[in-house]
């Protein structure tokens, strides 16, 4: 199968590049060559998203597994991802699929071709309730998912988005009103943080939180805690003060345990005790939805 046109680019200048401008890195992309994410590649002058039609992972899960702890709680939802990523987090937990790429067999092959219909068909199948865009970062296969999900809809099945919401509004706009539920990352409540620690811009991912809040779709948000990274009072403070004054203490924050990976080890494993203060602190600032993860 033809790898899918994108949907958000432009030509620029005289010799075939293009601006991808899915998300903020507006990667600027030579012929034969993919964007930052290493699924989105200029052929002849033309951007196209070889990820269509290519999931590299399927499987059903349990709803609370996203984590989304409070939107169809006890159903199951048909989980698919694809290699890549737009962010360039150090201490990634699914590294393997978030910086993967496709072969030139995988590509040329018709075998492996997964088509929106037949995802739906599988999803109904195995008795979901819904399909979420999960394991690596759904938004940079967005039009996958917009197709995926208009055929969703007209089946009665839910969708699901697990993403670290760095997109540019405009596409966005398109994207987002087509998802019933999401669970963002909130990799470290500072500019800093995400600069220094995963290539990318807070602000952005703030935009993107509150327009999906604004939708009145289902928001939870997950936060990964890196002992002596993104765990200090003044931080943690900063976030909650940023839900309750942008959002509401109503919606359910996941709070995480981190473990050494990928190319971060500088930090220990998240004590346990470390995630029970948090709870309590955010109990005290009137949250009513908190929840910990990743505890062993």
């Amino acid at each position: 199968m033809n790898p899918k046109l994108c949907s958000w680019f432009e030509a620029c200048g005289q010799n075939s590049t293009v601006i991808c401008h899915l998300c903020p890195r507006n990667c600027s992309i030579d012929p034969n060559l993919t964007g930052f994410c290493g699924i989105r590649k200029n052929i002849e002058g033309k951007l196209y998203l070889l990820a269509y039609g290519r999931p590299i992972a399927l499987h059903v899960d349990p709803i609370e597994k996203k984590p989304l702890a409070e939107f169809l709680p006890g159903t199951k939802t048909f989980s698919i991802g694809t290699y890549g990523c737009n962010l360039d987090c150090c201490f990634c937990q699914n590294y393997h699929i978030s910086r993967g790429h496709y072969s030139d067999a995988e590509l040329q092959s018709d075998y492996d071709y997964i088509s929106p219909e037949k995802i739906i068909a599988l999803a109904l199948k195995e008795g979901c309730q819904s399909v979420a865009f999960t394991y690596n970062e759904p938004l940079i296969w967005a039009e996958y998912i917009i197709d995926i999900a208009k055929l969703a809809k007209a089946e009665g099945l839910a969708t699901v988005l697990v993403s670290n919401g760095y997109i540019e509004m405009k596409a966005a706009e398109e994207i987002l009103p087509w998802i019933d539920a999401a669970n963002f990352d909130m990799k470290g409540f500072s500019e800093e943080f995400y600069s220094e620690m995963s290539g990318g811009h807070l602000q952005n991912v703030l935009d993107t939180i509150e327009y999906f809040y604004s939708l009145n779709k289902h928001l939870e948000i997950t936060n990964l805690v890196i002992p002596n990274k993104n765990d200090s009072d003044q931080m943690l403070d900063n976030y909650l003060q940023w839900v309750a004054d942008k959002l509401d203490e109503s919606v359910p924050l996941h709070f995480s345990a981190y473990h050494p990976m990928y190319k971060f080890h500088d930090s220990p494993p998240t004590p346990k005790l470390s995630l029970f203060s948090i709870k309590e602190k955010a109990i005290d600032a009137g949250f009513t939805s908190i929840y910990l993860g990743n505890i062993h």
